[in-house]
């Protein structure tokens, strides 16, 4: 109905595409999440060779759908969050850290 669709448009709420994948802006799965955030530190790494980031660095990278838009990615609080978080991260994720010298 168009007073739905009008509600939902309001708050930010977009309709599908057409071909059925998720609108723009769409929630992100983790590992969706995860892989912009390590493409981020990777980035960074091949930058400035370590991973020692202010914790209010912002990483500007590609946009993580292919297109040809930026996505801002605070790099420095996602590592030391995931510094705190070392014990609860899977062995894959913490060897994918260790490649770029992850300091623990």
């Amino acid at each position: 109905m168009p007073a739905q669709q009008w509600l939902l448009e309001s708050v930010g709420v977009e309709p599908a595409a057409e071909d059925g994948a998720p609108a723009a802006g769409a929630p992100r799965s983790q590992d969706a999440r995860w892989a912009a955030n390590l493409a981020a530190a990777r980035q960074f790494h091949a930058r400035e060779g370590h991973l020692q980031v202010p914790r209010q660095h912002v990483e500007i990278t590609s946009d993580s759908n292919g297109d040809s838009g930026r996505a801002a990615v605070k790099l420095g609080a996602w590592l030391d969050n995931t510094r705190r978080r070392a014990a609860k991260l899977s062995l894959q994720r913490r060897a994918e850290l260790d490649e770029l010298g992850m300091r623990w």
